[in-house]
């Protein structure tokens, strides 16, 4: 394993994180060459998702330092390769989380390149020469044009940004589960946060009957009034629990914190599918008698193939559909991590990446 290859010649600015501090400081490192498949991109904007926050502070015991973290990356590409022929000079692009996989096995056959066993992230992968990949949280990204997007010229380049994981991330499994064409059907979201508030989006333009599921009852006037949600429930709250009880077609839980599975599962419709995308650290307790006295099913999901992000980005120019954000620049990032950690944010944090930074 290596952090470069010869062919990595070109001198990038960016910003890494070297310890589980999870500290972020300005890094100089080396990106390689376009390649005869590559794109060069110019990083205009770079989404903070809460797997940046993890790697940074290795929470899952994977990160090899330094980290540049960032797989929400939109930006403009500047250099193609000689086999390039989707992209061109000037186009609005993004890349999301994946940077290579095997493109031999029924997954990457079939666009499901994200469940191919040999899948290598845009940070804190190994690509295929052998290197560290390193993400968005830079000047400037090679990619190979398998993994990446075309942004619509309708939306907004710090707003889309998200969408490259938090819309996919959410989008893929209600394609899945056949949400997106069930209009009326009811789903319940649980957890209103940065995943939470792009389902709500989605589901409110396909039809569906949206209920969130929250520990924060301060979030219920800003859901309903804002968002457009139907139905609001304080998990915390017995009673409401159990008004809720068999109400719900669907559920979603974008959840990152620990927490049990079963008082949700009681939601669901007999019949009824919870689809996991949160992540938690430790492992999450799941109780047989829902499931069992339910005919329900539990399953997990990940981004998404690049075919389906792409569809998914049209999608969102269709019907006008991105991310609420608070844009910051680079020398905010350490103070935008530790509000992420407090999920102090609505909804998602975006790194202005051309901003100029004093402090830096």
């Amino acid at each position: 394993m290596a952090q470069t290859t010869p062919n990595h010649t070109q001198t990038v600015s960016g910003w890494a994180a070297h310890d589980s501090s999870g500290k972020i400081t300005p890094y100089v490192f080396k990106r390689r060459e376009n390649g005869p498949d590559d794109v060069t991109i110019e990083i205009l904007y770079c989404g903070m998702c809460h797997t940046d926050l993890h790697h940074v502070r290795n929470d899952w015991g994977i990160t090899m330092y330094p980290v540049v973290p960032g797989h929400e990356i939109t930006g403009l590409v500047t250099k193609v390769g000689t086999n390039v022929t989707r992209f061109k000079r000037g186009d609005r692009v993004g890349v999301g989380c994946l940077a290579a996989s095997c493109l031999e096995c029924e997954f990457c056959k079939s666009s499901q390149e994200n469940y191919c066993d040999q899948i290598q992230f845009t940070y804190n992968g190994i690509f295929w020469d052998g290197s560290i990949t390193y993400g968005g949280y830079s000047k400037m990204l090679v990619a190979d044009q398998r993994y990446v997007v075309r942004v619509p010229e309708n939306l907004p380049m710090d707003a889309v940004a998200p969408m490259l994981c938090a819309g996919i991330t959410v989008y893929s499994p209600m394609k899945d589960t056949k949400m997106l064409n069930s209009p009326g059907k009811k789903l319940g979201i649980i957890g209103l946060g940065g995943l939470g508030h792009v389902a709500v989006k989605f589901a409110k333009a396909f039809g569906l009957h949206v209920t969130i599921i929250s520990t924060s009852p301060s979030k219920e006037k800003e859901a309903k009034e804002r968002l457009g949600v139907d139905h609001f429930i304080v998990s915390s709250d017995p009673k409401q629990m159990k008004a809720g009880k068999r109400s719900l077609d669907f559920l979603l839980d974008t959840v990152s914190a620990n927490h049990s599975l079963g008082h949700y599962l009681e939601l669901l419709k007999v019949n009824g599918t919870m689809v996991i995308v949160g992540a938690p650290e430790k492992p999450m307790e799941l109780p047989s008698f829902p499931l069992i006295f339910g005919k329900r099913t539990v399953k997990g999901s990940m981004t998404g193939g690049m075919k389906e992000t792409q569809e998914m980005m049209d999608v969102c120019g269709k019907k006008n559909i991105t991310c609420d954000i608070e844009v910051v620049k680079p020398d905010q990032i350490n103070e935008a991590l530790d509000r992420l950690a407090k999920n102090d944010v609505r909804y998602r944090f975006v790194i202005d990446i051309a901003a100029v930074s004093p402090n830096l």
